[in-house]
């Protein structure tokens, strides 16, 4: 790889250089623009900089070295997995440290007897089901991005995916895992068993974003293989329809393991790029999985057949084997980066609601698209609710960012306003701080400052993030309160 050219270094910033140089090999110490390029950005990449310096260890030893150094120096840090996260959370700072974990790919423990999994942060969501596979066992929660996705940064957004129906979301999953606080003290929280004595910290390290510590190892539960998994999807000529279907099958007190939900334009690109086989003139698609023994899918299927007709559904199929359920969930799982094909750029919002407010909030989607006049293609976790509507825009049109923005900003208000949250499994990042305002009360927002507190008390890791300071919600206009200055900083508007 060529040298890239080396940024112009403050004198703080060279003697930050050079100590980290004596923790890490040369090459794992990147500090030119061009080899520090790729770390400016998450998946929210209308949202970039460049770090100040970029680490790349590859063991536990040289992070509580390198977390040591910053609390030394007053250097904030900003960590990052696979960088799939699509709210800014792994946006580094220009001042700071961005320390990579990708090289902590080791699956450590394959326990068939107890069905447990301990692999390092790093190792990618789907590799832990593929090493538990010959035991006939998986791990549950597939994000959309499992191929590239990290365990680490799971934990980190308490990601999902389409079967966190049934079997939930991240927390529900792990057992166990080891942190580094700020100032390289090692943690390990939870274990190999179903609970612990003491404070619940393993559930409160899931979806804290970086904010309050970095996880270096996890132990996960795996699950048997059902014996059998057949998806049925379903056409319908309204959304409206669609919605309906998915409140009378949880209604009947069926739990799917999956139920997915697309529009017309996001199923038609999926298609387009996956060839899974999806009805193209439907109005909305339903894919909804039932697994278990051969004798309970087979009730459960006859089941949701009925309810999907009764629905509305003007087409439904039964996969006829393991391959065309895997395409069909290919299809699905292909629809961000197929949607990615219609426009030059798109905007992935994540927010959750009610189910039974589903057509209403699609209607608000729909008339909010047009008084934008940006298009917008909607792929939803129909089963829990959570929303992911894509907003296709041009960033090299002016002004058409700022659009997507604003819309996206309805979007959350939206759930808010029909008893929803604004994030569902992406997090909140950079990208929903002001919504961060408008969810949770001052004196809500201040304990989780003092939690922040507690566990890094000089405000150095992932500052700005995921929790807004109360003078940016007075300045936003969600809150009108008084304040003193709390220690943490806010990260610039980039």
């Amino acid at each position: 790889m060529p040298e890239s050219a080396p940024i112009p270094l403050s004198h703080e910033l060279n003697a930050l250089v050079m100590a980290l140089r004596r923790i890490l090999p040369q090459e794992a110490v990147l500090a030119g623009a061009e080899e520090m390029r790729p770390y400016e950005c998450d998946g929210l990449t209308a949202y970039r900089k460049l770090p100040g310096v970029v680490c790349l260890p590859d063991n536990t030893r040289q992070v509580q070295e390198i977390l040591r150094l910053c609390t030394q120096m007053q250097v904030p840090v900003v960590v990052r997995g696979a960088g799939t996260g699509l709210s800014g959370g792994a946006l580094p700072l220009s001042h700071g440290v961005l320390v990579s974990l990708a090289r902590f790919t080791r699956i450590l423990e394959i326990d068939p007897d107890n069905r447990t999994a301990r692999v390092e942060c790093g190792v990618r969501n789907l590799a832990i089901s593929e090493a538990a596979a010959p035991y006939g066992l998986y791990y549950a929660p597939d994000p959309s991005s499992q191929i590239a996705c990290t365990i680490g940064g799971n934990v980190a957004e308490n990601a999902g995916g389409v079967h966190c129906l049934k079997y939930g979301l991240t927390v529900h999953n792990v057992l166990g895992v080891k942190v580094l606080t700020m100032d390289g003290e090692l943690m390990e929280l939870g274990g190999h068993t179903l609970d612990a004595p003491g404070y619940d910290l393993l559930a409160l390290m899931h979806g804290s974003e970086g904010l309050l510590s970095v996880i270096v190892e996890v132990t996960v539960k795996l699950l048997p293989k059902p014996e059998r998994a057949q998806v049925v999807l379903a056409a319908f000529d309204s959304v409206a329809k669609a919605g309906a279907a998915v409140t009378e099958i949880i209604g009947a007190g069926i739990i799917p393991s999956g139920m997915e939900m697309m529009d017309n334009l996001a199923l038609l690109a999926a298609e387009d790029y996956a060839h899974a086989g999806y009805p193209v003139d439907a109005a909305a698609l339903l894919l909804c999985e039932l697994d278990g023994v051969n004798e309970e899918v087979s009730e459960l299927i006859f089941q949701v057949r009925e309810l999907l007709l009764k629905t509305g559904a003007h087409e439904v199929r039964t996969t006829r084997d393991e391959a065309e359920r895997l395409k069909f969930w290919a299809g699905r799982k292909s629809a961000f980066p197929a949607v990615g094909r219609l426009a030059p750029d798109y905007y992935c919002m994540d927010g959750t609601i009610p189910r039974k407010r589903l057509p209403e909030v699609l209607t608000r989607i729909a008339e909010l698209s047009q008084q934008y006049s940006l298009r917008v293609a909607n792929v939803f976790h129909a089963g829990d609710g959570n929303l992911h509507p894509l907003i296709l825009y041009d960033a090299n049109q002016p002004g058409e960012l700022k659009r997507a923005e604003e819309f996206g900003a309805k979007i959350l208000e939206l759930c808010l306003e029909v008893g929803g949250t604004i994030t569902g499994e992406h997090g909140v990042g950079v990208e929903k701080l002001n919504q961060m305002c408008a969810q949770f009360t001052p004196t809500e927002l201040a304990q989780f400052h003092e939690i922040k507190y507690a566990f890094d008390p000089k405000g150095l890791l992932n500052p700005g993030k995921a929790v807004p300071t109360l003078q940016r919600c007075a300045e936003h206009g969600a809150m009108h309160v008084h304040h003193g200055n709390l220690p943490f900083p806010e990260l610039e508007r980039f």
